[in-house]
């Protein structure tokens, strides 16, 4: 309690000091003139942290921000703090509206609301605690002050402040944003700490101003940044906090540390123990099983398929300390880590040595060991002693046990000897292989029959079950016909034939379309003009490089795919007796080493053949691997702009 009233006394001091100056900083933020396009700008942002003994810090964060618009108004009439009340308390100091005219309005503090934030899918009880601005104008001003304890996972619980302890007790981390979707003109985060806790830090995509203080029992380290503006974003780019200022701390030794700890703490909890009904149910999933891969396959696409995405399990065991197996296994749901932790236990009972790991789905893991996770997944160490990642929640009804949408993904096992962190290697495009096929006969009045067929593996195989897997039954055809008809909508579709989207585990998924299309080829005279419905881009849905905009010349941050994929293509189509080729493209070939594309036509007895070839060798791309990418795309799609010609 000291502590905390410390920082509130030391904080009140320096608001009243500096009060005097906040209408001379208002003013000084900018505008609608100096600032176009930004409806609001934080003054400052304060943010003090007192880190305890124990790993326990108390936050004190003051800001101050100005809207410039009527719509920065709007958005700023409420001001809302998220939190678990498992692992962390929030409460607003203070609020007062800085007038334009030079008055101060203040908020009446209680009028503060708490209640259970929105969810989707996981609900853990979180919390928001939201207080009403009221009206703005253009030119006002915000300040707000909030004091916050405890951390930002859901531990297991204990008594007053114990379960505001991090789960490494006595270890404290931040991952601090320098950045926002509004101008900042001055961020400050300044740290106390025991003397005997010392930090390591570093901070990414820019730079900031450093300094430490140093005392007999603390040490204070102060990071300063001004003039901060939004990173301005890309199509398709990574992200932000992988391109824009951030802090990283950690009083962690290193990634070593936290892996032989994400060990030991779920094995004193027992979050991988067996019962009699799980062993029962693992020796009849196991039945007939031909090698350990197969035993492996078997028993994550069990957990992947059998178990529901849903966060309602609540009780002893969140954040990094998984639910029991147990309760996995009565509840058939829970959230990644109780898949990935229902799929160890299963593994362990099979006699297999497996165990949790950490990664971060959508952005990078940097090396300071703060914890950079929001995903939990598998390992399973076979006979040769490789470990191998198992991901039971990116993968039901996929024919993989890894999820390929995670190459380039760092990850951190919790295995006893300990792990530093590593990154998942990049998928062969051949193991995404998408193959597009037609067969078809063009007629002299320009009609066009025939058959188009789609066959895919890996992730490409994973999209086009997409389309099934997200609809009922009664519209598959109609969903699968609706990729002809965005081409020509004209077309009359005679057949939709697919494979059984549910049994991905013994067949390639694959559609083909039977269809009439009338009015196919423009036709004038003898001469017809037509493009071939591979060249048009049909199936684009399932080609993920053809949605990015190559209208962008140049970018300047990396961006990303969905994943490692290579593209076959190949139509023939048999015309009537031609007297001459008018016009057919020419062949377009494009080379590189992240991607590359080649395709063209040939006129074989009677019959045009189109084909093509792409390869896209990554799911994480550099800003400089652009061009090899734009121009494989494009390659791609020239042969959507340029028809055939042909004379009868």
């Amino acid at each position: 309690m000291r502590n905390i009233l410390f920082i509130l006394i030391m904080f009140s001091q320096i608001s009243l000091f500096a009060q005097a100056d906040f209408r001379k900083l208002i003013d000084k933020a900018g505008d609608a003139s100096t600032l176009p396009g930004y409806d609001q700008v934080v003054v400052f942002d304060s943010t003090l942290v007192d880190v305890q003994e124990s790993g326990l810090s108390y936050v004190v964060n003051h800001t101050l921000t100005k809207v410039i618009t009527r719509r920065g108004c709007r958005d700023l009439s409420t001001v809302k703090f998220g939190y678990d009340p498992l692992s962390a308390d929030v409460n607003i100091l203070k609020a007062v509206i800085h007038k334009k005219d030079g008055c101060f309005v203040p908020i009446d503090l209680n009028k503060v609301l708490d209640y259970p934030a929105p969810a989707r899918a996981i609900y853990w009880g979180a919390r928001e605690k939201m207080i009403e601005i009221g009206r703005l104008d253009p030119g006002d001003a915000v300040e707000v002050v909030m004091f916050r304890k405890g951390f930002t996972y859901a531990l297991l619980g204990g008594d007053e402040d114990e379960k505001y302890i991090p789960p490494m007790r006595g270890q404290f981390y931040d991952i601090v944003e320098f950045f926002g979707p509004v101008p900042v003109k001055s961020k400050i985060y300044q740290i106390t700490l025991p003397r005997n806790k010392p930090l390591q830090y570093e901070f990414y995509n820019g730079e900031a101003q450093v300094s430490s203080k140093f005392s007999v029992e603390k040490m204070v380290y102060t990071f300063t940044k001004k003039d901060i503006m939004p990173v301005k974003s890309e199509p398709r780019m990574v992200a932000q906090s992988d391109i824009a200022p951030k802090l990283l701390l950690s009083t962690t030794a290193d990634w070593f540390a936290k892996s032989t700890w994400f060990f030991g703490v779920n094995e004193e909890f027992g979050s991988f123990e067996s019962t009699r009904e799980i062993k029962d149910k693992v020796d009849s999933i196991l039945k007939g099983s031909v090698n350990e891969l197969d035993s492996v396959s078997r028993l994550t696409h069990w957990c992947a398929d059998e178990i529901r995405y849903s966060g309602i399990s609540m009780g002893p065991g969140e954040g990094f300390t998984l639910h029991k197996g147990s309760m996995t296994f009565t509840d058939r749901c829970g959230v990644c880590k109780d898949k990935a932790g229902m799929l160890i236990t299963m593994l362990r009972a099979a006699g297999f040595k497996s165990y949790p790991a950490m990664t971060m789905a959508g952005s990078r893991i940097d090396k300071i060991p703060a914890d950079q996770f929001n995903h939990c997944v598998t390992v399973v160490k076979l006979r040769d002693s490789t470990y191998h990642l198992l991901d039971p929640t990116w993968v039901p009804f996929i024919r993989e046990l890894w999820s390929s949408a995670e190459q380039q993904q760092q990850y951190l096992m919790g295995i006893p000897e300990g792990a530093d962190l590593a990154t998942t290697p990049v998928s062969d495009p051949e193991n995404h292989l998408i193959k597009i096929e037609g067969v078809s006969q063009l007629h002299e009045d320009g009609s066009l029959s025939g058959r188009i067929t789609i066959w895919g593996e890996g992730q490409s195989d994973a999209a086009i079950r997409g389309m099934f897997r997200g609809s009922s039954q009664r519209a598959w055809s109609q969903n699968v016909s609706r990729e002809l008809l965005k081409i020509c909508p004209q077309a009359k579709i005679s057949q939709v034939k697919f494979s059984d989207p549910a049994d991905y585990l013994n067949f390639n998924m694959w559609i083909a379309i039977d269809y009439t299309i009338p009015e196919f080829a423009l036709v004038s005279g003898k001469t017809l003009l037509f493009t071939p419905l591979t060249a048009a881009g049909i199936f684009r849905t399932f080609q993920g490089h053809l949605s990015f905009d190559t209208g962008l010349k140049e970018r300047k941050f990396a961006f990303r795919d969905r994943c490692s994929r290579k593209v076959e293509i190949h139509e023939s189509i048999t015309l009537p007796p031609v007297r001459q080729l008018v016009r057919i493209p020419e062949t377009v070939e494009t080379k590189g080493n992240v991607a590359s594309f080649e395709g063209g036509y040939k006129y074989i007895n009677g019959s045009l053949i189109f084909s093509g070839q792409a390869f896209f060798k990554k799911r994480l791309y550099e800003g400089s691997d652009w061009p090899e990418f734009r121009s494989a795309v494009e390659a791609q799609n020239k042969f959507a702009q340029k028809p055939v010609i042909i004379e009868l």
